[in-house]
């Protein structure tokens, strides 16, 4: 069949999935309209605002918030889908659902949290992924670029990290496979990143290209695994990280992206893979400025094998590459997968409309659920005993870091236990050397620590004051700490050993606080398990 080259030119813009934001000007949306129009691109990848996305962060601009972000992306998406002649497969970043990227959204807990639950409950991650796929839908979302299907085996990890089930392979890919699938069984589609395995480098792939050390067999016994099972599985589609396998490529450091030992070799040809590949974001520093010549990058990432070229910059320059470069064959490969993906996701038929609403109800019930099977207790010696006994005394007395008195755990603990309390804020607002007066009269405190960031980034913003003010309160106090974040802050607090009692909580969510407030009576009511290992000083 003869094709004309105007008719390939429109298949190759399948491909192409630039990126949009929601809170844009109506210039840029012009402009990606014109981009819908002239050059068919196969859809789109949101973004909350140009601040925010993938490395603009690095030019410090403040991201704006937006309370109508949610109705704007709908009305966008819209406007998009009608400039379309083919339906655009919109996605978005939603791992722990559309507020990642979106104010006043469903939120579900971070997927390390997600691994402390028992692997018993993992029906609980089905869940997850089925209430954030209908969350989309109702925004007019039908593909989701997530889980990460990563084995965070490196606490040093400044990118993977709280966003990893844990550093259990079995259990990653489980619980992969079971978000996948919850998300399946509503219509929207998935996405295992970072092929081949984000989780042991130590480079935000943002900034910098991670180097991988490890040989294929090594590989093949670790990382790979919960690609493999995802495969078995018949997962959607792969995305491929900005990471350098060296092992793979005879030796040389070249982006798993662009390199075709990695796609086709080894995804494609060793592990048997046929279904749908996407690139990272083809802006991330780690690639972006490899090659001066316009649309070259685009070319390369898709000669190594990608059939979506994620937040491609140069659309029309990229197009023309391909078409100057690629055989025939090769771009009806990757447009069958591509109409393949818009057949399963129902779009071909131009049924591209908003479904449903957003259940808060619904989310909290199941943040609830997850909070009582995840929260893990790690010391233990006698909580509870211990301070009934010294709020008998007047002993007792409450400390919450950086979150006032007025947090739902301290409410929640005043039912019953009733006691002095104080707070740290920030440096700016409290006094630590009066606070550290205050609590000089009483032998037993309970202290909430809310982690200001997830990311390990400055010591998760948590000051120097901080650390030292606990560093002396585990010395000279009964202790009993309760920390709403990531796990990973737990060896950064010095004497944390000397601790009476010790409980991780992971989110900063109501539910996760009522949770820990009730649960703080009831002995042996701890079912989580720390997802990583933790050397605690």
């Amino acid at each position: 069949m003869k094709i004309t080259a105007e008719a390939l030119r429109q298949k190759i813009g399948q491909f192409f999935f630039p990126a949009v934001f929601i809170n844009d000007t109506e210039e840029n949306i012009q402009e990606t309209e014109k981009l819908i129009r002239e050059y068919n691109i196969g859809g789109l990848t949101f973004f909350h605002s140009r601040a925010s996305a993938a490395t603009n962060y690095e030019s410090k601009k403040k991201v704006v918030f937006n309370d109508d972000s949610y109705e704007k992306i709908k009305t966008l998406i819209s406007r998009y889908q009608k400039a379309a002649s083919t339906p655009l497969l919109i996605s978005i970043d939603a791992e722990w659902g559309l507020a990642m990227r979106i104010e006043k959204t469903p939120q579900y807990p971070y997927a390390i949290t997600l691994g402390a639950l028992p692997s018993t409950k993992s029906s609980l991650v089905y869940e997850v992924g089925k209430q954030i796929g209908l969350d989309l839908k109702a925004a007019g979302i039908q593909y989701n670029l997530s889980p990460l299907a990563d084995i965070n085996n490196n606490p040093n990890n400044p990118v993977i990290g709280y966003r990893s089930f844990g550093e259990n392979k079995e259990k990653v890919a489980d619980f992969s496979i079971e978000y996948l699938k919850g998300m399946s069984e509503v219509g929207v589609l998935g996405c295992l990143k970072h092929f081949p395995g984000h989780g042991n480098t130590n480079v935000d792939s943002h900034l910098g290209l991670p180097v991988l050390k490890e040989t294929l067999d090594e590989l093949l016994e670790n990382e790979l695994y919960p690609f493999i099972k995802g495969i078995e599985n018949n997962v959607d589609s792969i995305m491929i990280g900005h990471l350098a396998v060296p092992s793979l490529n005879g030796g040389k450091d070249t982006s798993a992206t662009l390199s075709k030992a990695v796609i086709q070799d080894l995804l494609r040809d060793k592990l048997g893979y046929d279904g749908l590949v996407i690139s990272d974001a083809l802006n991330m520093h780690s690639v972006s400025k490899l090659y001066e010549t316009k649309g070259q990058l685009e070319w390369e990432a898709f000669n190594a094998g990608n059939d979506v070229l994620c937040f491609a910059e140069n659309v029309p320059e990229g197009i023309e590459a391909i078409y100057k470069n690629a055989s025939p064959d090769r771009i009806f490969e990757s447009y069958n997968r591509i109409m393949k993906a818009k057949e399963k996701a129902g779009i071909l038929s131009g049924n591209t409309a908003v479904s449903g609403e957003l259940n808060f109800e619904k989310t909290s019930q199941l943040n609830l659920e997850i909070a009582q099977n995840a929260i893990t207790k790690i010391i233990d010696n006698g909580i509870s005993d211990l301070a009934i006994e010294a709020q008998k005394n007047n002993k007792l007395a409450k400390l919450s870091l950086y979150k006032n008195t007025e947090n739902t755990f301290f409410k929640t603990l005043n039912a019953k236990l009733d006691s002095p309390e104080f707070a740290f804020e920030s440096l700016e607002t409290s006094d630590i050397a009066a606070i550290k007066n205050e609590l000089e009269n009483f032998e037993t405190l309970i202290i909430s620590l809310f982690v200001p960031k997830a990311k390990p980034l400055n010591n998760f913003e948590v000051n120097d004051e901080v650390f030292e003010l606990l560093s002396n309160l585990l010395q000279t106090k009964k202790c009993i700490i309760y920390v709403f974040g990531n796990p990973y802050v737990l060896p950064l607090i010095p004497n944390l050993k000397k601790a009476s009692g010790l409980i991780q909580a992971y989110q900063d969510f109501e539910e996760f606080q009522k949770t820990v407030g009730i649960q703080f009576f009831e002995k042996n009511s701890f079912t989580g398990v720390l997802p990583v290992n933790i050397d605690i000083q």
